[in-house]
């Protein structure tokens, strides 16, 4: 393309911090276009399987690092077209963390307090609802009465699922084709298209330079939509502003490649990258022990027998949730399912001579499928995540056609890490293998490092410049008019799902990044209701943007 195109606000992701940004400028008045790397899917494009080639890797990117592999979305909608969309809030204690640096982690200006009428907004927007023990699927109720066996308490999540339209189909992960999941294709992103803003699917952002005019120019390369490996034409767009959204994997990897043609960087981008302290272990249950132990029945006799796919969490136990207990050793441990092929691999083998992972012995562990029941780890990490040189498009070296790619992440978990996640691996067995109803085995770090679906923290905001990319406004240090809005802006483990915490982080910034915009000549207001036109959320936020 030889001509270079404008716009008032460039958005790079389309997934929570990339659409409500661009719905609130949108419906503001900005002229604003949206850059995505992955396809534009919709329901009937959801295929129930996850054969290769099928929605399930077009909407996925999995890129393996050096000691850490990290699983996101891949489509417009971002994460929350393959989110199991549990959406909890953070807990308040999550907001005094130190991590490892001596002084709190996140801005002076936010707490649970401050960021509650925010959490309000997105839950009227996509909408969110807590789930009651009539929606719990069996696998979690499985989980909960486990729970109460071993004295522990279970709780059903908050969840962004429409009761009415679900049935329970169990292939969520692959995307909803029954509009029962409420990503951002429902609410955010359809809001924004009708106020006038673009979304271009398949356009990856390579970096970002300079105008004359002290703008910015977006430099991006089309994707094929078959395979991910082959680029087509490249291509310009000039914006008056930035809003970076392309997830804690992809965007500190843009701002590194920017560096060259932007001018040096904060320090902290691409570095304290949080894996969220994601843990899993898969329990082989004892089909004779959950009747007995458990009492539990299905109409047709059997006692467990669980679903080889998975509709999400549905309950969680939160015990270790208490601000009383000292860092690195509060989680929480959810009901989930992960889908087959890596669950297979890494979950390993009980008593085994040699590798744990494959062999006799888990052969024998694999006819059984039907017994497994994975139970999820959210602890706090050390963020020891660092990024090397970024590769020269794009956010890894892709390997396959689709999904898999090679990073330049690496992550060794300190002793903080590592003691919380044997803390919350002997939680699980106790509570797992009590009275023998079930042998617990962690999956192995052996074959892809950690792993996590959450990646947080790598332009994380603070207060110190030292350790945070981004001031409490997210805009990025030294380069105003850059903001980021996505996962990478928080600043370290959560010990819940962070969805909904990364909503209401983008929330909060976007009032922000409208006077930034006015500043640069932008004709945009701040105010729209929620996508429905609900307003009791904007009523609840309207005082807290006047104060600021």
């Amino acid at each position: 393309m030889s001509s270079t195109e404008r716009t008032d606000v460039l958005v790079v992701g389309s997934g929570f911090g990339g659409a409500i940004a661009a719905y609130h400028l949108a419906a503001g008045g900005a002229s604003v276009t949206v850059l995505e790397r992955g396809p534009w899917l919709e329901s009937a494009d959801f295929e129930q399987d996850y054969k290769l080639g099928s929605s399930y890797t077009r909407a996925f990117d999995f890129v393996v690092g050096d000691g850490m592999s990290v699983l996101g979305g891949n489509c417009v909608g971002g994460g929350s077209v393959v989110y199991f969309a549990a959406m909890p809030r953070a807990p308040r204690f999550v907001f005094d963390r130190h991590g490892s640096i001596g002084r709190r982690m996140w801005p002076a200006a936010i707490s649970r307090d401050t960021l509650d009428p925010w959490y309000d907004r997105v839950a009227e927007a996509m909408p969110v609802t807590r789930q009651d023990w009539n929606d719990v699927t069996y696998a979690g109720g499985l989980w909960a009465a486990a729970c109460h066996h071993a004295g522990r308490t279970a709780n059903p999540l908050p969840v962004a699922i429409d009761g009415d339209k679900c049935v329970n189909c169990n292939w969520m992960m692959a995307g909803c084709r029954f509009d029962a999941k409420r990503s951002l294709l429902f609410n955010y992103l359809p809001a924004a298209l009708a106020h006038g803003a673009e979304i271009r699917p398949l356009h990856e952002v390579q970096y970002l330079s300079r105008t004359d005019d002290g703008g910015f120019r977006a430099h991006y390369t089309l994707i094929d939509e078959e395979d991910y490996r082959v680029h087509g034409e490249s291509g310009t767009i000039d914006a008056k502003l930035v809003v970076l959204a392309a997830g804690a994997g992809a965007t500190p990897v843009i701002l590194q490649r920017s560096e060259a043609a932007l001018g040096s960087m904060p320090r902290a981008v691409g570095r304290y990258f949080s894996g969220n302290g994601e843990r899993l272990n898969t329990a082989v249950l004892d089909e004779d022990k959950v009747a007995e132990v458990l009492g539990l029945t299905r109409p047709d006799g059997t006692a467990y027998e669980a679903n080889h796919i998975g509709r999400g969490p549905t309950a969680a136990s939160w015990d270790r949730l208490d601000g009383s207990l000292p860092e690195f050793s509060r989680y929480s441990l959810e009901q989930l399912y992960f889908p087959p092929g890596l669950g297979t691999i890494l979950a390993q083998t009980a008593g085994a001579d040699g590798p744990v992972w494959f062999g006799p012995e888990k052969r024998k562990m694999l006819e059984r499928w039907r017994s497994w029941l994975t139970i999820f780890t959210m602890s706090e990490d050390d963020n020891e995540g660092v990024f090397g040189p970024p590769p020269a498009t794009g956010n890894a070296h892709r390997i396959s056609q689709q999904m898999l790619g090679r990073g330049s992440l690496r992550y060794v978990p300190t002793e903080n890490t590592l003691r919380g996640w044997a803390s919350s691996d002997a939680e699980v067995k106790e509570i797992l293998e009590k009275d023998g109803l079930a042998t617990v085995l962690p999956w192995t770090n052996d074959v892809v490092g950690a792993y996590t679906v959450h990646p947080l923290a790598s332009c994380r905001i603070g207060d110190d410049p030292a350790t945070s990319a981004l001031d409490d406004r997210h805009e990025l240090r030294g380069h105003p008019g850059i903001f980021v809005t996505d996962g990478s802006a928080v600043p370290g483990a959560l010990t819940v799902n962070p969805a909904m915490t990364i909503a209401a982080l983008a929330e909060r910034a976007v009032p922000g990044i409208v006077r930034a915009a006015r500043e640069r000549g932008v004709k945009v207001a701040y105010g729209a209701p929620a996508p429905d036109g609900s307003t009791a959320g904007r009523r609840g936020v309207l005082p807290v943007v006047s104060a600021r």
